[in-house]
């Protein structure tokens, strides 16, 4: 990879101050930086691979608003996010909220006064993800505070006093230091505004004040392009190096396999693939945006989304991850696929100067095998919009609700119109090597019609749609059990109506005529 050797230097904020990294390693960890080269040990190493919460810090970079910049933080699991990612954002660790000598911070004294820290190992990252939550909100109840936990693990059972000290944090005179102001004040501001103006200096541009346009970081192992041209051209080397963009999955690859790994092409740093566009036609989703920026953009067109969105991950994860990533991933439970091939989405791919569009659905040959030619990178994902007849639902099924793998997924986008069904997409994750539409039980479904008989003969298609495979989560028969159990789920939930009656339970097929008697009654 060719270098420049006017930006090789990282630079971000920790504790008011610019740290300077000359050509650090291309994967060192965030939380290896911490503990091993900052003396920060607060914050732990747990599981390594972004489950536990032990890790989580808060990064805060500016995000434009009102024609000035502001500041944005969030928590991120600081055990599989590597550092240059970090160039030109400032980072929170647990050490940063007590000013020296000072009272401890709100969400510190809070957690002591409730009794919410039991061995104290898993502490630190609760505190952070309290944090994060402290600075974004005025007051939370417990389901938000829940919400906020769901990417950290106690061992000790110790859940009631931990959601006691989240809600009572904002009871708590404002801090000296870290309080929600005080964050976006023009220290924090300006110094990340200073840190952008340098870089941009070094590329020989003027950036306004607003919208600094930095020069890339690039030094060996290592490159952040700026632009979509830079971009394009970065993956064009030989060998053809890595491309990262959230690191959920790239940072598995270090922490938990022990790869080594060629050069990285990061583009985080991409202002073109951080957008999201409202179009007419369509909701386009650029591969920089983060899950935690994504989803609600598409809950405003698909709010049945809400509960899929909810269960994807944590919010450490969904603050690194992208849309696209998990996308471009592939995985046969990736949470978002099934749902975005039922709402009919395009991936937009480009090689250079060249675009193509293609079905999200036809970017998947088989088990990690994708439609991706050389140098070519998923750049965004188009999704129609919703028409007036579309009955959806998005269903997860795991051991755990929150932050678990799928035994199965689905999402079911139908068009009905007078008991006819006119269109059928029915889209399942973790029933094959790859997520993928039930082609034959939609067409099943379109010549039976929107009834119980119509369901049950789908649901009786599943077998030749699908031959799934039994392991450590899911038998195959459970999982075509639930898959037909979700079926049925969907058409009793669109029928406006209680459809099961007082007495002894019924079952799927029985319920399922009741629900048709009612509709024909209205």
């Amino acid at each position: 990879m060719e270098v420049d050797n006017s930006s090789q230097v990282l630079r971000f904020v920790l504790d008011g101050r610019v740290v300077a990294i000359d050509r650090p390693p291309a994967t060192m960890t965030v939380l290896e930086y911490l503990r091993d080269v900052a003396c920060r040990r607060g914050t732990k190493e747990g599981c390594a691979e972004g489950d536990c919460g032990a890790c989580t810090v808060v990064v805060g970079e500016l995000s434009a608003g009102h024609g000035q910049n502001r500041m944005t933080y969030r928590a991120v699991n600081s055990c599989i996010r590597f550092l240059p990612t970090l160039d030109g954002k400032e980072l929170v660790t647990v050490e940063s909220l007590q000013a020296p000598g000072g009272p401890a911070h709100p969400v510190q004294q809070s957690m002591i006064d409730n009794h919410a820290s039991q061995c104290g190992f898993c502490t630190p990252g609760f505190v952070m993800s309290l944090f994060a939550l402290y600075l974004n909100r005025t007051e939370a109840g417990r389901d938000q505070v829940l919400d906020a936990l769901a990417g950290n693990l106690c061992r000790c059972t110790g859940y009631r006093p931990i959601l006691e000290a989240g809600m009572r944090q904002w009871d708590y005179p404002a801090p000296l230091r870290w309080s929600r102001e005080e964050a976006q004040s023009a220290s924090h501001v300006d110094t990340l505004e200073a840190i952008a103006r340098e870089r941009a200096s070094a590329a020989g541009t003027k950036p306004t004040q607003a919208s600094p346009t930095p020069r890339s970081l690039k030094f060996p192992g290592y490159h952040a392009p700026r632009t979509l041209i830079e971009l394009a051209k970065a993956l064009q080397a030989e060998p053809a190096p890595v491309l990262l963009a959230g690191g959920t999955d790239v940072g598995l690859w270090v922490t938990k396999d022990l790869r080594e790994l060629p050069d990285i092409v990061y583009l985080g740093d991409v202002a073109e693939l951080a957008r999201i566009e409202e179009r007419a036609q369509e909701l386009w989703i650029g591969a920089a945006v983060t899950l935690t920026d994504a989803w609600p953009a598409l809950l405003e067109r698909f709010p049945e989304l809400a509960e899929q969105g909810a269960r994807f991950a944590s919010p450490p994860i969904r603050n690194s991850a992208t849309l696209c990533g998990n996308l471009a991933n592939g995985s046969p439970i990736g949470d978002s696929i099934p749902a975005l091939i039922a709402l009919g989405a395009q991936l937009e791919l480009r090689n250079g100067a060249e675009l193509r569009r293609l079905p999200l659905e036809d970017f998947y040959l088989g088990y990690q095998k994708k439609d991706l030619r050389r140098s070519e990178f998923v750049a965004g994902v188009a999704i129609p919009p919703r028409t007036p007849t579309q009955l959806l639902a998005s269903y997860k099924v795991s051991k755990r609700i929150d932050q678990d793998i799928s035994a199965v997924s689905a999402t079911f986008c139908v068009d009905v119109q007078a008991r006819r069904v006119t269109g059928a997409r029915l889209a399942f994750g973790g029933l094959a090597g790859i997520a993928c539409r039930a082609r034959r039980a939609e067409s099943i479904l379109i010549q039976q019609g929107w009834s119980s008989a119509g369901i049950e003969a789908c649901i009786a298609a599943l077998d030749e749609d699908f031959q799934p495979i039994s392991d450590m989560r899911a038998s195959a028969a459970y999982r075509l059990q639930a898959a037909g159990g979700l079926l049925r789920r969907f058409y009793l939930q669109h029928q406006g109506k209680r459809t099961a009656q007082p007495g002894a339970p019924q079952s799927g097929a029985s319920a399922l005529r009741t629900a048709d008697a009612l509709l024909e009654a209205t």
